[in-house]
């Protein structure tokens, strides 16, 4: 029986018996303790220039492997060219031959360049002496199985590439050119995987390519709000570049594009609504609470005013039905929460939308009802009789109008997006955030203003990318340059329209009993007592807002 596996030369089938030379012992000793020392002693890469060649590593990159080697989790962002992929390939190469019955996955952002990367590891293993490989079990484009019981997987990355599968390493290569939402759903289907192992380890790994899942995970490495080791590696450090290499392939490419994929910064897409320096300075922070879609930056103020804007979808997987909740007391507004849920029915959002606006202080809503937004905004007005909806009207040319009930011809609960309507949203928008008069901080907000870019003579979400959240910034925006919205904001009319109000109320309640007493709550409003017909007293159980946000 021939000793090669399926005709290749190079390759050494399962069950072959060696005899190791005293010399070759303590080799594989060596190799097995030193996955630098194994590299550059035995791995071999196809040169542009030289052809199949040793891998002699530059110095950050002995570094880079070596925490590879001691840490579970690694964040890497280094420029185009630098041998990033190809180390860490070799780094494979060692763990699944030294390690027996592991489990490694390859995941890139295209399949064809996972099996590419897969492709280069086989490469090297062909050119390895027998001594040091392992025996193939199986041996294809996608996946590979050794003698020793080790498995690679190459596949593109998404949500379900390792799901089922416990894997002891996971290698996500330009994992910045994945998808927000793919990227998203895939982290959270990663951490079940690797958390079954108390050694597993992911390495990440990436060029800049704007304010993504990237992004936000380099940046809480960087700031300690995750458990990732951050490696940077700037284009100097890689032999043979200097100024004059920089300054011809800024010639070439421009300097955006050097900024971006040798400066490792982190730009938006080219020609988004928000000027690329004014994107650069956002930052995001960490939310209060978490729940099902809802994120909460802030909690209600008692003294403060809020909308809510929402952009409704039909629950289809890649369409979010979202809203912001926005803080609009005072200059600069601010996004105080956010929802955004690519599940939720329809009919299930109007629930959420009532509950989170009674928690704000009955914060005005204005729904979006160009689609199914209208069921949405009929269900909260008539079946959950919120009051405090925006409403428009139709005033021919000028457009849609905003206001607080049914009034002029075509009235409608809600607002329409037009042509027009998005024009001017998006025109204010702008003007707010670069004049800092609108501040964000959430993480997907900001990604998503980061690809917010120029299509024809109207601005959408770049391919792959989702838009909702911008959306409800952009009916924000063309609210606040309304009358009633500055109504709204007014202090001393918002002072007026309570005292209206708290008359009402103490009307409806005069039959039973209410008197006023001078007690106040937790937040200094006075309450009263339930007089009954027969004298006695009743102390009312008094609700804050605030308790609502047990709930979340």
């Amino acid at each position: 029986m021939p000793d090669i596996y399926r005709d290749n030369p190079n390759l050494k089938r399962a069950n072959v018996q060696i005899e190791f030379t005293k010399e070759q012992i303590q080799e594989y000793q060596k190799c097995w303790e030193d996955p630098v020392y194994f590299t550059e002693n035995y791995v071999k890469i196809i040169s542009l220039d030289k052809g199949l060649i040793p891998f002699k590593l530059y110095e950050f990159q002995r570094q880079m492997m070596w925490t590879f080697h001691t840490e579970r989790f690694t964040i890497c962002k280094l420029p185009r060219q630098s041998g990033k992929s190809t180390t860490i390939i070799a780094y494979l190469l060692h763990y699944a031959l030294f390690n027996p019955t592991v489990s490694v996955a390859i995941l890139a952002n295209k399949a064809v360049t996972a099996r590419d990367l897969l492709g280069r590891l086989q490469l090297a293993y062909e050119h390895l002496p027998d001594w040091l490989q392992q025996g193939v079990m199986t041996w294809n484009k996608g996946s590979l199985e050794l003698e020793n019981g080790s498995k690679i997987l190459a596949s593109s990355t998404s949500a379900s590439a390792v799901r089922g599968g416990s894997y002891n390493i996971i290698f996500l290569d330009e994992f910045a050119y994945v998808p927000n939402n793919i990227a998203a759903q895939f982290l959270s289907s990663v951490y079940p995987t690797i958390s079954s192992g108390k050694e597993s380890k992911v390495m990440m790994v990436s060029t800049p390519n704007g304010m993504n899942m990237f992004y936000k995970m380099w940046n809480d490495a960087e700031n300690g709000n995750n458990t990732y080791i951050p490696i940077e590696v700037h284009w100097s450090e890689v032999p043979g570049r200097d100024k004059e290499w920089q300054e011809e392939t800024i010639k070439n490419i421009g300097e955006e594009q050097f900024q971006t994929e040798f400066d490792c910064s982190f730009l938006g897409s080219s020609n988004t609504l928000i000027h690329a320096k004014k994107l650069s300075v956002l930052s995001h922070s960490a939310p209060l609470t978490t729940n099902a879609g809802l994120r909460v930056y802030e909690k209600p103020n008692p003294e403060s005013s809020y909308v809510i804007t929402v952009d409704v979808s039909r629950g289809v997987t890649n369409d979010y039905s979202a809203f912001v909740v926005m803080d609009v007391s005072e200059l600069p507004y601010k996004q105080v929460a956010v929802y955004r849920d690519n599940e939720i029915k329809p009919m299930q959002f109007p629930m959420i939308i009532h509950k989170i606006a009674k928690v704000y202080n009955f914060a005005y809503v204005m729904v979006e009802i160009n689609d199914i937004g209208a069921q949405v905004a009929d269900a909260l007005q008539f079946d959950m009789e919120y009051d405090n909806m925006i409403m428009t009207t139709q005033h021919g040319r000028n457009g849609q109008i905003a206001g607080g009930g049914f009034s002029g011809k075509k009235a409608q609960l809600g607002v329409r997006t037009t042509k027009s309507l998005k024009k001017i949203g998006c025109s204010n928008l702008k003007t707010l955030m670069e004049d800092d008069k609108l501040l964000v901080c959430d993480f997907d907000t900001i990604a998503e203003l980061s690809s917010f870019v120029g299509k024809g003579q109207s601005y959408a979400g770049e391919d792959g990318n989702t838009d909702d959240l911008v959306m409800c910034l952009v009916l924000f925006s063309w609210l606040t340059d309304q009358t009633y919205f500055k109504e709204l904001v007014n202090l001393d009319i918002r002072k007026q329209l309570w005292k209206e109000k708290e008359s009402l109320v103490d009307q409806d309640m005069a039959p039973f009993g209410f008197v006023l007493n001078g007690v106040t709550d937790e937040y200094g409003e006075q309450i009263g007592e339930n007089i009954d017909e027969y004298g006695s007293v009743w102390n009312p159980v008094v609700t804050s807002n605030r308790e609502y946000l047990e709930d979340w």
